[in-house]
C-alpha cells in the first residue's frame, strides 16, 4: 500500500506542531511526516517524533551523517516511537567553528543497523547531483550497509520520474515532489540542487499541483510511496488541491 509523507521544517516545537495539524486536516491522505534536522534550528528531526507522533503515528526523523559523533551515541536511540530514520549525508556547515565528522552515510547506516536493529533505516537518493551510475554505485553501497529503501531528491517531470522509477525498479522508495513557484523557487533548485528542468516546466502552483497528481498515481500504480515538501508555499494551499484532485479521481 503507497504510503505519503509530508516533510514539516522543526523550526520550533510549536510551529511544528501547527504544521503537523494543518497537515493533518488539510491531507488526510498522509500517513507520515518526515522531519529533517537542519543546523539552523535547535529541534532536530529525532526530537520531533514524540511531538507528532500524536497526529500521525509515523514520523521519520533525517539523520546527518556528518553530525554523528563516532564515540557518541547514535541520535534518536531511546526516542519513544522512533520506529524509521532516513541517513542524509549533510552538507558541510558554513561556521567553520561547528564540529562535523567525516563520516559516510554508508558508515551511519551500518551503525544504526549493529546497534539499532529494530529502526528501519532509509538511505537518500539524487538523479541530479552527479552522473547516474555514480548515484547508483551509491545506491548498491547503501544497500550493501543496510539500508532497506531511498527518499528521492524531489523530481520535477514525468520523463525523470519514469526513468528514475526504472533505476530503482524493485526497491522500496518514497519519490520526492516539491512545488517551484516562480523564478526565485527555480532559481533555488537550479543552483543549490543542479535540477535540470524540462523546457515546457511551468513554474506556477497550478501546474506544480498537476504534476503532483499525476506523479501520486504513477507511484500509487506502481507500489512505491510518496512524500511531498511544501517549500516557500504554505503547506494547505499545496497539499488540499492535490487531496480534492486525487478524491475526485478515485470517487
Amino acid at each position: 500500500m503507497t504510503r505519503i509523507s509530508v516533510e514539516l521544517i522543526p523550526r520550533d516545537a510549536e510551529t511544528l506542531k501547527a504544521d503537523s495539524a494543518e497537515v493533518r486536516a488539510a491531507f488526510p491522505m498522509a500517513d507520515t511526516l518526515n522531519v529533517p534536522s537542519l543546523m539552523r534550528f535547535a529541534l532536530q528531526g529525532w526530537d520531533a517524533v514524540p511531538l507528532l507522533r500524536p497526529v500521525l503515528p509515523r514520523v521519520v526523523p533525517h539523520i546527518r551523517a556528518i553530525d554523528v559523533d563516532p564515540d557518541g551515541p547514535l541520535p534518536g536511540i531511546g526516542v519513544q516511537g522512533l520506529e524509521e530514520v532516513l541517513v542524509v549525508q549533510g552538507d558541510p556547515p558554513a561556521d567553520l567553528s561547528r564540529r562535523t565528522f567525516p563520516n559516510t552515510s554508508e558508515s551511519v547506516i551500518r551503525r544504526y543497523r549493529r546497534e539499532a536493529p529494530h529502526l528501519r533505516v532509509y538511505a537518500a537518493f539524487d538523479p541530479y547531483r552527479r552522473a547516474p551510475y555514480r548515484e547508483l554505485e551509491a545506491v548498491a553501497r547503501k544497500k550493501d550497509a543496510g539500508a532497506a529503501g531511498f527518499f528521492t531528491q524531489p523530481v520535477f517531470d514525468a520523463r525523470m520520474l519514469e526513468m528514475c522509477m526504472g533505476w530503482l525498479a524493485g526497491e522500496t522508495v518514497f519519490w520526492g515532489l516539491s512545488p517551484v513557484i516562480g523564478p526565485k523557487s527555480r532559481s533555488y533548485w537550479e543552483t543549490t540542487n543542479h535540477v535540470v528542468f524540462p523546457h515546457d516546466f511551468e513554474a506556477t502552483l497550478e501546474a506544480n499541483i498537476g504534476f503532483a497528481c499525476r506523479a501520486i498515481r504513477t507511484v500509487r500504480a506502481a507500489g512505491g510511496h510518496v512524500y511531498l515538501m511544501p517549500l516557500r508555499v504554505k503547506p494547505v494551499r499545496y497539499l488540499a488541491p492535490i487531496q480534492q484532485a486525487l478524491e475526485s479521481l478515485s470517487s
